[in-house]
């Protein structure tokens, strides 16, 4: 009944948030202490700058929806389906973002040249045109570039 009521009686004690379930406050409560209690134990290869390493995972998570995704790394399930080009991703968002090359939904707008895009990391990168920002930069001579491509063709041209 809290729920159409919209009671909160269960309140954290550190930030005041409220809950309708104490269930939920518990759950709340792992962001504050740092609890992780669902672990991946799978042995496996992990890769790191082409290396292999042979181990247990032994990642620790707060939520159980994160283990599971992550474990999807681990066996390689990519449960969700495009119905158009039946390509299959391990996320639903990745899916979703997948989409947009179907529809062409273009949903990030800049503000300035009202430009749009697909991925919002997209939008912010463009935004560094407007603002003159050039995060990407050259680990041989410092040089800076507003663009990634910027900063790939210049180490082939220059440092390769």
């Amino acid at each position: 009944m809290r729920i159409h009521t919209g009671e909160k009686p269960f309140k954290c004690y550190i930030c005041e948030q409220g809950f309708s379930r104490s269930s939920h406050l518990a759950s709340h409560m792992k962001i504050h202490t740092g609890e992780k209690p669902f672990k991946c134990d799978v042995y496996c290869v992990l890769t790191c700058k082409k290396q292999f390493h042979y181990g247990i995972c032994k990642r620790g998570f707060r939520w159980k929806s994160n283990l599971t995704r992550h474990m999807r790394i681990h066996t390689g399930e990519k449960p969700f389906k495009c119905d158009i080009c039946e390509k299959c991703f391990s996320e639903s968002s990745k899916l979703t973002r997948h989409m947009r090359i179907h529809t062409g939904e273009k949903p990030f707008k800049c503000d300035v040249c009202k430009r749009s895009f697909s991925l919002y990391s997209n939008l912010t990168i463009h935004m560094n045109i407007h603002t003159g920002e050039k995060p990407f930069k050259c680990d041989f001579c410092k040089r800076s570039f507003g663009f990634n491509s910027n900063l790939t063709r210049h180490i082939k041209r220059f440092h390769w």
